[in-house]
Protein backbone atom coordinates (compact mmCIF):
# COMPACT_ATOMS: atom_id res chain seq x y z
CA UNK A 1 0.00 0.00 0.00
CA UNK A 2 1.35 3.43 -0.93
CA UNK A 3 2.18 5.96 1.85
CA UNK A 4 -0.69 8.20 0.69
CA UNK A 5 -3.24 5.39 0.93
CA UNK A 6 -1.85 4.30 4.30
CA UNK A 7 -2.18 7.82 5.72
CA UNK A 8 -5.72 8.11 4.35
CA UNK A 9 -6.68 4.78 5.90
CA UNK A 10 -5.24 5.69 9.30
CA UNK A 11 -7.06 9.01 9.33
CA UNK A 12 -10.43 7.64 8.22
CA UNK A 13 -10.32 4.79 10.77
CA UNK A 14 -10.28 7.30 13.65
CA UNK A 15 -12.27 10.14 12.08
CA UNK A 16 -15.64 9.35 13.67
CA UNK A 17 -14.10 8.82 17.11
CA UNK A 18 -12.33 12.17 16.99
CA UNK A 19 -15.34 14.02 15.60
CA UNK A 20 -17.20 13.73 18.88
CA UNK A 21 -14.18 15.08 20.77
CA UNK A 22 -13.95 18.15 18.54
CA UNK A 23 -17.68 18.80 18.88
CA UNK A 24 -17.34 18.75 22.66
CA UNK A 25 -14.32 21.10 22.56
CA UNK A 26 -15.67 23.61 20.04
CA UNK A 27 -19.39 23.43 20.72
CA UNK A 28 -20.02 23.08 16.99
CA UNK A 29 -22.44 20.26 16.19
CA UNK A 30 -23.03 21.10 12.51
CA UNK A 31 -21.93 17.98 10.59
CA UNK A 32 -20.35 19.69 7.58
CA UNK A 33 -18.58 22.42 9.57
CA UNK A 34 -17.34 19.95 12.18
CA UNK A 35 -16.07 17.48 9.57
CA UNK A 36 -14.15 20.22 7.77
CA UNK A 37 -12.68 21.40 11.05
CA UNK A 38 -11.57 17.91 12.04
CA UNK A 39 -9.87 17.43 8.67
CA UNK A 40 -7.84 20.64 9.16
CA UNK A 41 -6.91 19.88 12.78
CA UNK A 42 -6.19 16.24 12.05
CA UNK A 43 -3.90 17.03 9.13
CA UNK A 44 -1.91 19.42 11.32
CA UNK A 45 -1.60 16.96 14.20
CA UNK A 46 -0.94 13.99 11.90
CA UNK A 47 2.02 15.73 10.25
CA UNK A 48 3.45 16.70 13.64
CA UNK A 49 3.11 13.16 15.03
CA UNK A 50 4.78 11.53 12.04
CA UNK A 51 7.75 13.84 11.80
CA UNK A 52 10.88 11.90 12.80
CA UNK A 53 12.98 14.95 13.51
CA UNK A 54 11.83 18.43 14.45
CA UNK A 55 13.07 21.51 12.63
CA UNK A 56 15.10 22.35 15.72
CA UNK A 57 16.97 19.05 15.58
CA UNK A 58 17.60 19.36 11.85
CA UNK A 59 19.07 22.83 12.30
CA UNK A 60 21.32 21.80 15.17
CA UNK A 61 19.26 23.63 17.78
CA UNK A 62 19.17 22.74 21.47
CA UNK A 63 15.96 24.16 23.04
CA UNK A 64 16.16 25.99 26.36
CA UNK A 65 12.67 27.36 26.94
CA UNK A 66 9.51 28.39 25.10
CA UNK A 67 7.08 31.20 25.86
CA UNK A 68 3.85 29.19 25.78
CA UNK A 69 1.85 32.11 27.11
CA UNK A 70 2.73 34.22 24.06
CA UNK A 71 0.80 31.98 21.67
CA UNK A 72 -2.28 32.18 23.89
CA UNK A 73 -2.20 35.93 24.48
CA UNK A 74 -0.94 37.21 21.13
CA UNK A 75 -1.39 36.85 17.39
CA UNK A 76 2.13 36.30 16.06
CA UNK A 77 3.35 38.08 12.93
CA UNK A 78 6.99 38.52 11.83
CA UNK A 79 9.70 36.49 13.60
CA UNK A 80 13.42 37.07 13.80
CA UNK A 81 16.38 35.28 15.38
CA UNK A 82 18.50 37.46 17.68
CA UNK A 83 21.77 37.02 19.48
CA UNK A 84 21.82 37.85 23.18
CA UNK A 85 24.54 39.31 25.43
CA UNK A 86 25.04 37.05 28.46
CA UNK A 87 27.45 36.67 31.36
CA UNK A 88 29.39 33.47 32.03
CA UNK A 89 27.11 32.32 34.84
CA UNK A 90 24.02 32.98 32.69
CA UNK A 91 25.35 30.73 29.94
CA UNK A 92 26.12 27.97 32.46
CA UNK A 93 22.64 28.28 33.95
CA UNK A 94 21.06 28.08 30.49
CA UNK A 95 23.04 24.93 29.69
CA UNK A 96 21.27 23.35 32.65
CA UNK A 97 17.95 24.25 31.01
CA UNK A 98 17.01 26.94 33.52
CA UNK A 99 15.13 29.93 32.11
CA UNK A 100 11.65 31.44 31.68
CA UNK A 101 10.19 33.85 29.13
CA UNK A 102 6.64 33.84 30.51
CA UNK A 103 6.76 37.49 31.65
CA UNK A 104 9.31 38.73 29.14
CA UNK A 105 8.99 41.34 26.40
CA UNK A 106 11.38 43.39 24.28
CA UNK A 107 11.82 47.13 24.05
CA UNK A 108 13.70 49.36 21.64
CA UNK A 109 15.69 52.08 23.40
CA UNK A 110 18.06 54.47 21.62
CA UNK A 111 18.46 52.18 18.65
CA UNK A 112 19.09 49.06 20.73
CA UNK A 113 16.78 46.14 21.56
CA UNK A 114 16.53 44.97 25.16
CA UNK A 115 14.92 41.85 26.57
CA UNK A 116 13.09 42.69 29.79
CA UNK A 117 11.48 40.36 32.33
CA UNK A 118 13.28 37.19 31.25
CA UNK A 119 14.28 34.96 34.17
CA UNK A 120 17.60 33.10 34.17
CA UNK A 121 18.14 31.67 37.69
CA UNK A 122 21.51 32.10 39.35
CA UNK A 123 24.05 29.42 38.53
CA UNK A 124 24.15 26.90 41.38
CA UNK A 125 27.96 26.78 41.42
CA UNK A 126 28.41 30.53 41.01
CA UNK A 127 30.05 32.83 43.56
CA UNK A 128 29.48 36.42 44.58
CA UNK A 129 29.91 37.38 40.90
CA UNK A 130 26.67 35.59 40.04
CA UNK A 131 24.20 37.42 37.81
CA UNK A 132 20.83 38.99 38.66
CA UNK A 133 18.12 36.61 37.37
CA UNK A 134 15.82 39.24 35.82
CA UNK A 135 18.27 41.87 34.68
CA UNK A 136 17.74 43.58 31.26
CA UNK A 137 19.62 41.77 28.50
CA UNK A 138 20.70 43.26 25.20
CA UNK A 139 19.58 41.52 22.01
CA UNK A 140 21.83 41.59 18.95
CA UNK A 141 20.31 42.52 15.59
CA UNK A 142 21.48 44.30 12.46
CA UNK A 143 20.48 47.95 12.28
CA UNK A 144 18.14 47.38 9.33
CA UNK A 145 16.38 44.65 11.30
CA UNK A 146 15.99 46.97 14.29
CA UNK A 147 14.52 49.67 12.06
CA UNK A 148 12.05 47.22 10.54
CA UNK A 149 10.93 45.93 13.93
CA UNK A 150 10.83 49.43 15.43
CA UNK A 151 8.53 50.67 12.70
CA UNK A 152 6.08 47.80 13.07
CA UNK A 153 6.20 47.65 16.87
CA UNK A 154 5.45 51.37 17.08
CA UNK A 155 2.05 50.82 15.45
CA UNK A 156 -0.89 50.81 17.80
CA UNK A 157 -1.56 47.47 19.45
CA UNK A 158 1.74 45.83 18.47
CA UNK A 159 4.55 44.73 20.78
CA UNK A 160 7.77 42.71 20.69
CA UNK A 161 7.51 39.29 22.34
CA UNK A 162 10.18 36.58 22.77
CA UNK A 163 8.88 33.17 21.65
CA UNK A 164 11.74 30.90 22.62
CA UNK A 165 15.36 30.72 23.70
CA UNK A 166 17.78 28.08 22.43
CA UNK A 167 21.37 27.25 21.58
CA UNK A 168 22.34 27.18 17.93
CA UNK A 169 25.75 25.64 17.43
CA UNK A 170 26.72 26.55 20.97
CA UNK A 171 25.52 30.18 20.88
CA UNK A 172 22.44 31.38 22.78
CA UNK A 173 19.68 32.79 20.59
CA UNK A 174 16.25 34.33 21.12
CA UNK A 175 13.39 34.15 18.63
CA UNK A 176 11.66 37.52 18.74
CA UNK A 177 8.25 38.25 17.21
CA UNK A 178 6.08 41.21 16.38
CA UNK A 179 2.77 40.41 18.04
CA UNK A 180 -0.62 41.91 18.80
CA UNK A 181 -2.78 41.08 21.79
CA UNK A 182 -5.72 38.78 21.16
CA UNK A 183 -9.30 39.66 21.94
CA UNK A 184 -11.16 37.50 24.47
CA UNK A 185 -12.96 35.50 21.77
CA UNK A 186 -9.64 34.88 19.99
CA UNK A 187 -8.17 33.43 23.20
CA UNK A 188 -11.16 31.15 23.65
CA UNK A 189 -10.86 29.95 20.07
CA UNK A 190 -7.14 29.25 20.54
CA UNK A 191 -7.87 27.18 23.65
CA UNK A 192 -10.53 25.15 21.85
CA UNK A 193 -8.20 24.50 18.94
CA UNK A 194 -5.33 23.50 21.23
CA UNK A 195 -7.57 21.10 23.17
CA UNK A 196 -8.88 19.51 19.97
CA UNK A 197 -5.38 19.08 18.56
CA UNK A 198 -4.21 17.57 21.86
CA UNK A 199 -6.99 14.94 21.65
CA UNK A 200 -6.01 14.12 18.09
CA UNK A 201 -2.32 13.76 18.95
CA UNK A 202 -3.21 11.46 21.84
CA UNK A 203 -5.30 9.31 19.56
CA UNK A 204 -2.49 9.09 17.02
CA UNK A 205 0.07 8.31 19.75
CA UNK A 206 -2.16 5.57 21.15
CA UNK A 207 -2.52 4.03 17.72
CA UNK A 208 1.24 3.97 17.22
CA UNK A 209 1.86 2.35 20.61
CA UNK A 210 -0.83 -0.21 19.91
Amino acid sequence: MSPALTNRHEKSSRFDRLRFSVIMRTGNAKPQATSTRIEVLFDQAFKMAHTKKSDDQEEGIKPITRNKRAFHQYNIFDRLECGIVLTGTEVKSLREGSASLEDAYAKIDRGEVWLLGSDIPEYAMGNRMNHKPKRPRKLLLHRREIEKFAGKASERGFTLVPLRMYFRRGRAKVELAIARGKQVHDKRESLKKADAQRDIRRAISGRRRG
